[in-house]
C-alpha cells in the first residue's frame, strides 16, 4: 500500500510539473506574446555608436511612455546579428533598413513593419534617402563623362560596400551596377554575387565591407579604396556640404574637424559623388509573436502622433547641435507603413 501510495504521488507531482511547464511555454511549435515586461530594440552598427546614445535613448522614452515597459537596447556590430535578432524574437522592435527587413521577413513572417520616417511632405510620397558612390577629391577626373559623371571605371578598382544585408550599402548599388555593365559584351553576364569578391578575373581588383555605412566611408577617406558605396543619412553627422548641390553627382563634402569616431582618424577630408540613387526610408519593424497586439498599436499611435514629429531630440532640426537619427527640413514624422510598400527593393532580386 505504501509502494502503491507513493507511486501516486509522484505521478500527480509529475503531472503538476509538466502543467506548469505547458503554461509557461506554449503549445509546441506556437510562440505567444512576451508576458515580461521589457521591450528590447536591436539597432544596425550605424546606429550604435556613443554619438547616438541620447538619440537612441530619446526614442525609448516614446516606447517606455507608450507601453509602460522598460526599453533595452541591443546595439550590434554586424548587420546579421540585428536581423537575426528580430527574427528569432531575440529582440521585440529594430531600426532596419528595407533589406535588412525583407530578409528577416522572409525567416520569419511574424517580423512586420511599423513606421518609417516621411519626406519632407510629411507622408511616404518623398520617404527616400540616397544611395551614394563616392571617391576621394583628386580622382573625380576619372569618373567624369561630359558634363557629369560616369561608373564606366569603377570596374578593375577596390571598392568598398558596407554590407551584403545593407540596402542603401549593397543591394541598391550593386543592383545599379549589374544593370549598368550588363548591357556591356564583356561583362553580359555579371551577377551581384560576382560584386562580393575582388581579384584579377573580378570584376573589382579588391572589394571590403565596412560593417557599417561610417565604416565605408572611412575606408575610402583612408586610401584602403578607390570608391565606396554609402548612404547621406547615416554620414551626415559626420560631413558637411562644401561645394555643389547635396545629392547631386559632383557635390562635394567634407568630414568635420571635430567628428565623431570612426570619422575622428580622417579629419577635414572632401570626398566627391559621382553616382546617387534614391531608396525607400528604413522602417521600424516589430516581431508580432513577442509584441501584443495591444503594445503594437499603443506603439503606431505614439509613433506617429504629432508630440514625437515634433520631438527635436527625434527630428532634429537643422541648426540643432544634437546628434540625432532623423532630421527636421520640412513636415518629417513617422507614419504607418505596410510590407507591399518595399516591393521595389525585393524586385531587384528578380
Amino acid at each position: 500500500m505504501k509502494k502503491w501510495a507513493l507511486s501516486i504521488c509522484l505521478t500527480l507531482i509529475f503531472a503538476i510539473i509538466l502543467s506548469g511547464c505547458s503554461e509557461s511555454t506554449g503549445q509546441e511549435g506556437e510562440s505567444s506574446p512576451k508576458g515580461d515586461d521589457t521591450i528590447t530594440i536591436a539597432w544596425y552598427p550605424n546606429e550604435s555608436g556613443e554619438d547616438l546614445k541620447a538619440a537612441r535613448e530619446e526614442i525609448s522614452k516614446v516606447i517606455e511612455e507608450a507601453t509602460g515597459k522598460k526599453v533595452e537596447h541591443k546595439t550590434t556590430t554586424d548587420y546579421i546579428i540585428a536581423i537575426e535578432a528580430i527574427a528569432n524574437g531575440n529582440a521585440d522592435l529594430a531600426f532596419m533598413g528595407a533589406q535588412g527587413y525583407i530578409e528577416a521577413h522572409n525567416k520569419n513572417e511574424k517580423v512586420l513593419p511599423l513606421v518609417v520616417p516621411s519626406g519632407e511632405s510629411g507622408t511616404l510620397d518623398d520617404a527616400l534617402y540616397y544611395s551614394w558612390l563616392a571617391v576621394n577629391k583628386g580622382d573625380e577626373e576619372e569618373y567624369k563623362s561630359g558634363d557629369g559623371f560616369s561608373i564606366d571605371n569603377i570596374a578593375g578598382k577596390k571598392f568598398s560596400f558596407v554590407s551584403n544585408s545593407s540596402t542603401s550599402g549593397f543591394k541598391v548599388p550593386s543592383s545599379g551596377i549589374v544593370s549598368y555593365f550588363s548591357k556591356k559584351n564583356e561583362y553580359k553576364d555579371l551577377t551581384a554575387d560576382d560584386l562580393l569578391e575582388g581579384g584579377e578575373d573580378k570584376f573589382f581588383s579588391e572589394v571590403q565591407f565596412g560593417g557599417s555605412h561610417q565604416g565605408s566611408a572611412v575606408n575610402l577617406l583612408s586610401g584602403k579604396v578607390d570608391v565606396a558605396a554609402f548612404c547621406d543619412t547615416c554620414v551626415n553627422n559626420y560631413v558637411e556640404l562644401v561645394d555643389g548641390e547635396e545629392n547631386k553627382p559632383g557635390a562635394v563634402y567634407k568630414v568635420k574637424k571635430d567628428a565623431a569616431e570612426p570619422f575622428h582618424t580622417v579629419p577635414e577630408k572632401e570626398f566627391v559623388l559621382i553616382s546617387v540613387t534614391p531608396v525607400l526610408n528604413a522602417p521600424f519593424v516589430v516581431n508580432t509573436e513577442t509584441v501584443s497586439e495591444e503594445d503594437r498599436k499603443k506603439l503606431l499611435e505614439a509613433f506617429v502622433s504629432d508630440e514625437v514629429a515634433n520631438n527635436p531630440k527625434i527630428f532634429v532640426p537643422e541648426d540643432s547641435d544634437f546628434t540625432g537619427l532623423f532630421s527636421k527640413k520640412g513636415n518629417e514624422r513617422f507614419v504607418e507603413v505596410e510590407d507591399s510598400w518595399f516591393n521595389p527593393i525585393r524586385e531587384l532580386s528578380n
